[in-house]
């Protein structure tokens, strides 16, 4: 088992919304990642341990996604995204949840998710959600960088295909974070 104080210790589940939901995933369907998602949450609540909710969101028009050139560059689907695109899932927050709106993969840049954790005296930061290797992985990379213990539970992983998925868990994230099942998280001495 793996044993965290729920005093230093915040889950960031990173775009588990409508949108994201709503795509195909591997190695296991985002509804898995959704519910062992939820799971994981009411643990961390329960031990009163801090709780982060990533989205992504966009303006219509995608002004505010980031710019440059790229071979794939994000753009407004034709007609726009739905209303309900960037929605977090029915029956995810909870209150007291930290609820965090990212224009980016990552959930660092442009948003008050350092500040937030530091002012609550967290060192670990547990991810999952999705994708692996775009969300997840981003926010890891970055919070390693700023001094944070990284955590993947990687139960709560899932990408746009298996292989992407692999490559993350298996030669990027072990270099910056401890990987290991949601079920070993315990709380405690």
């Amino acid at each position: 088992m793996n044993r965290f104080d729920p005093r230093t210790t915040a889950l960031v589940l990173i775009d588990l919304q409508n949108g994201i939901l709503a795509l195909p995933t591997a190695p296991r369907p985002s509804s898995q990642v959704l519910e062992s998602g939820k799971s994981l949450a009411a643990r961390f609540r329960d031990e009163g341990a801090a709780v982060v909710l990533v989205r992504v969101a966009f303006a219509p028009d995608f002004a505010d996604a980031p710019p440059g050139p790229a071979d794939q560059p994000l753009s407004p689907p034709e007609g726009g995204l739905p209303a309900d695109w960037a929605h977090l899932a029915d029956g995810l927050a909870a209150p007291g949840d930290i609820v965090i709106t990212k224009h980016q993969w990552g959930a660092f840049t442009g948003t008050e998710l350092d500040l937030q954790l530091r002012r609550r005296g967290i060192r670990t930061v547990v991810l999952g959600g999705i994708a692996t290797n775009f969300g997840v992985e981003s926010t890891a990379r970055h919070g390693w960088e700023l001094g944070y213990h990284i955590v993947i539970a990687e139960d709560l992983c899932t990408s746009l295909s298996a292989d992407l998925h692999d490559v993350s868990v298996r030669s990027i994230l072990p270099r910056i974070a401890c990987v290991l099942p949601s079920d070993t998280i315990v709380f405690g001495g």
